[in-house]
C-alpha cells in the first residue's frame, strides 16, 4: 500500500530524480553527512567546500601545512566526484539497464557502509570518500519540480527561496510561492539531517554513517519503482 502511494508520487523514472519526496530524503542524508564528517573525521566538512577552503587557507598560511593538507585532499575528491559523474551521465543517460542516477545512489551507499567501518587513522580516507559521493549526489540531482537547487549544501537554496518569495510578494505568482515552499522545506530538511547527525555521531561514532546509507538505499529503491 505504502509502495503504491510512493507510486503515485513519482509516476515516471525519468521523473524520479526531479520528485520532491526523493530528493528530501537524499538532502536528509546530505546534512548527516556533513554533520558525520566534522564530528567524527577531524572537523572537515563533507559538502561545505566553502568552509574547507577557509579552513585550508588559514593553515597554510600560518605554516601549519599538514592541518591545511586534511582539508585540500577532500576538495580534490569532491572535484573528483563531479567530474566522474557528468561522465556516468554523458556515457549512461540511455541505459536502459538501470538509470544513471540510481547507479550513482547505489554507489553513494556502498562509499557509507565502507566508511563506517575505517578507523579513526583513515580519517583522510574518509573524508575523501564521503566528499567525492556528496560531488556525485551534487551533479546527479539538481531539479525538485523543475527548479535547480542543491542537495548537499544550503547557500544557494538560501538565496533562491529568498529571490523566490520576493518575486511571490511581487507577483503573485503561485509558481514562485511554490519555488520558495520548496526551497524552504529542503533548508529545513538538510538541518533536520545534520542536527539528528551530529547528535548521533556523539553517541555511535564511526558507525554512524551508516544510516546515511540506509537512506540512500531507500533513495535507490524508491527510484526503481515502475508503473
Amino acid at each position: 500500500m505504502a509502495g503504491k502511494k510512493i507510486k503515485d508520487l513519482i509516476t515516471k523514472q525519468e521523473q524520479m530524480s526531479d520528485a520532491l519526496f526523493l530528493n528530501l530524503v537524499l538532502v536528509f542524508s546530505g546534512g548527516f553527512q556533513d554533520a558525520y564528517t566534522y564530528i567524527v573525521r577531524n572537523k572537515v566538512f563533507a559538502n561545505a567546500q566553502t568552509g574547507n577552503i577557509v579552513l585550508m587557507s588559514t593553515y597554510f598560511i600560518g605554516g601549519q601545512w599538514q592541518k591545511g593538507i586534511m582539508y585540500l585532499f577532500p576538495i580534490f575528491a569532491f572535484m573528483l566526484g563531479i567530474f566522474f559523474a557528468d561522465g556516468i551521465q554523458f556515457r549512461f543517460k540511455n541505459s536502459r539497464i538501470i538509470h544513471w542516477r540510481q547507479g550513482i545512489v547505489l554507489a553513494e551507499a556502498i562509499i557509507m557502509v565502507v566508511v563506517g567501518f575505517l578507523p579513526q587513522t583513515l580519517n583522510m580516507l574518509a573524508n575523501c570518500m564521503i566528499s567525492f559521493s556528496c560531488a556525485l549526489q551534487l551533479q546527479a540531482f539538481r531539479k525538485v519540480h523543475g527548479t535547480f537547487y542543491a542537495s548537499t549544501m544550503c547557500i544557494g537554496n538560501l538565496k533562491s527561496g529568498v529571490t523566490a518569495f520576493s518575486a511571490y510578494i511581487r507577483t503573485k505568482s503561485k509558481s514562485e510561492l511554490r519555488k520558495a515552499v520548496d526551497y524552504m522545506l529542503v533548508i529545513i530538511i538538510f538541518a533536520l539531517g545534520a542536527g539528528l547527525g551530529g547528535n548521533f555521531s556523539m553517541i555511535y561514532n564511526e558507525r554512524t554513517i551508516w544510516a546515511s546509507g540506509v537512506l540512500l538505499i531507500i533513495s535507490c529503491l524508491l527510484m526503481g519503482l515502475k508503473d
